[in-house]
Formats: C-alpha cells, sequence, structure tokens
C-alpha cells in the first residue's frame, strides 16, 4: 500500500510540476494605459479577452474587434464585468466592438473566403495586415504606440512559396490534417515576416511592432474538428495547455513592458525575445509578402 501511495504522489508531483512548467512567464510590469487606447482583435474569447480585461484594468480605453455583433456584446458585458473595479462603467466610451475585414480574427481551418482567397491567409495575415496600415497614421501621431501580433511556434514549419500562391490563392493546398497544420503555419510565418519588415518601415517613428508565440493554448481554434478528434485531443490539450490568463502574458509583455523599444521587429515567447530561423527574417521574402498583400488590398 506504501509503495501504491508514493507512486500516486510522484504522480501528482509531477504532474504540478508539469503544470508549472507550461504556464511559463508573466508579465511583471505595472505599467498603467490611461489616456491610452487599445484595439485587441479576436477579443470576443480566449486569450483575446483575457488579454482586453488585463488591458482595461490598466486604465486604457479598449476597443473590442469581433466577427459579429453578438458576440461582440457579450464579449463587452464580460470584459467591463471582470474589469468594473478599474473601469468608469458610467463611461459608454470606455469599452466597444467593431467589425474587422469580413469575419473571423484567427482561424485553423481550409476554405475560401469571398475574395476567392485561401481563408487562413486572408484572416490570419490579411486581415491584420490592411488593419494596420488604416492605423500607421494614427499610430505615429498617438505615439508612443504599439503594434502586437500573435503569430505561433509553428511558424517554423511554414514556407512562403510565391508560385504555389498563385496558383491556389493560399501558400498550400489539401484538407488533410497535415495538410491544414502546414497551411495555418505558413499563415502564421507571414506574420512573423510581416512584423520583420513593418519594424524596417517604421525606423524613425515612435512606433514599434513585435510577433509572439503565446505558448499552447486550450482556445477554440479546434471547434471544427469532428467530435472523436476532439475526444481524442481534450485530454492531451488540457495537460500540455496553457490556460488563458497565462496564454495572454506575452502578448501582454509585448503591448506594455517597459525597455523593449529595441527590440522592435523581433519574436517573443514566454515573455522573452527569441531567435528565429532566417526564413523568419528574411528581407526580401518579407518585402514580397509585404508587396503582395498591398496589392490584394488594393493600396499599391
Amino acid at each position: 500500500m506504501s509503495v501504491f501511495f508514493l507512486g500516486v504522489g510522484i504522480v501528482v508531483v509531477a504532474y504540478f510540476l508539469l503544470r508549472i512548467y507550461v504556464s511559463g512567464a508573466r508579465c511583471k510590469s505595472k505599467a498603467k494605459l490611461d489616456g491610452k487606447t487599445v484595439i485587441v482583435t479576436g477579443s470576443n474569447t480566449g486569450i483575446g479577452r483575457e488579454t482586453a480585461v488585463d488591458l482595461a484594468r490598466r486604465g486604457a480605453r479598449v476597443i473590442l474587434a469581433c466577427r459579429s455583433q453578438s458576440r461582440g456584446e457579450a464579449a463587452l458585458t464580460i470584459v467591463k464585468r471582470i474589469a468594473s473595479q478599474n473601469i468608469d462603467l458610467a463611461s459608454q466610451d470606455n469599452s466597444h466592438f467593431f467589425y474587422l475585414f469580413k469575419g473571423q480574427i484567427s482561424v485553423y481551418l481550409q476554405g475560401r473566403t469571398e475574395d476567392g482567397l485561401g481563408l487562413m491567409f486572408e484572416v490570419n495575415h490579411l486581415g491584420h495586415f490592411l488593419l494596420t496600415h488604416l492605423l500607421l497614421d494614427r499610430l505615429k501621431e498617438c505615439g508612443p504606440s504599439r503594434v502586437v501580433n500573435v503569430s505561433s511556434m509553428l511558424h517554423q514549419h511554414g514556407n512562403l512559396d510565391f508560385n504555389v500562391f498563385n496558383t491556389h490563392k493560399e501558400f498550400g493546398a489539401g484538407d488533410s490534417l497535415m495538410d491544414v497544420m502546414k497551411v495555418y503555419s505558413h499563415s502564421k510565418l507571414c506574420n512573423v515576416l510581416f512584423t520583420h519588415e513593418l519594424a524596417k518601415r517604421l525606423q524613425g517613428t515612435n512606433v514599434t511592432c513585435y510577433s509572439l508565440h503565446p505558448g499552447v493554448i486550450n482556445t477554440e481554434l479546434t471547434r471544427h474538428y469532428s467530435k472523436v478528434l476532439k475526444m481524442v485531443l481534450k485530454p492531451i490539450i488540457r495537460l500540455f495547455s496553457k490556460d488563458l490568463e497565462a496564454g495572454a502574458q506575452t502578448t501582454l509583455y509585448c503591448a506594455v513592458q517597459e525597455g523593449i523599444e529595441g527590440l522592435s521587429g523581433r519574436y517573443f515567447s514566454d515573455c522573452a525575445v527569441k531567435e528565429v530561423q532566417p526564413k523568419a527574417r528574411d528581407n526580401a521574402v518579407a518585402k514580397k509578402l509585404w508587396e503582395l498583400s498591398e496589392k490584394l488590398c488594393d493600396l499599391s
């Protein structure tokens, strides 16, 4: 019996040590954001909403960028309730929502948009590229300002083949699990390269930008999986993923941490700057992606 309890004890300790490791670093900045306006995309759920709550508590005027009016209103109610001790609920201008670029904010799903583009390319990259472009003049006027792009460690498995894009209007094709993961990885590489190029174009301004891996998060990205696959993945994801609060920490770090202005254009994980592979800082590819994005958004 003593051996049994010893075994159980070891498993319990190992579990909690694993959870501590998985939770990762935390943003320790106490920076206040009074007088600042923050737009948080994907803020109706998951780490986007968690980020919005924290920024509202810091005194920011938070704009929730959501894909539907009903979900936006629901998120607004939740954010106000959780952060109510620090924001003036008598003012209707502290938080509100708006629609962003024809749909969702981040997806892990093959498909086509109304524009005929790959769903993950348009939603995960192009929409954010366009939003950033539309806000750049205002960001410069109101500096110091920051642009934070949530990417993923899966960008390491991405590859931007522009010949493939010319054929498929997406950097990959196929509907198998591996195909979908590859296309998602391509879109996340776009996030890192976009940030890299943006930083070069923002030199000499008071605007900085950062990309990041939030960690493995138990979010709604798997909502399109089959019920059987969800059942298989659920215990694994729960064991090895961060909760939403932990998952928002690197985003918050890049948004508010003092003293990282000199790291504009860099990639972060666990609240620290990380080196990326050469393909994720390739100047020629980043420039070509920028020019393609401008053309698709009718900006060139």
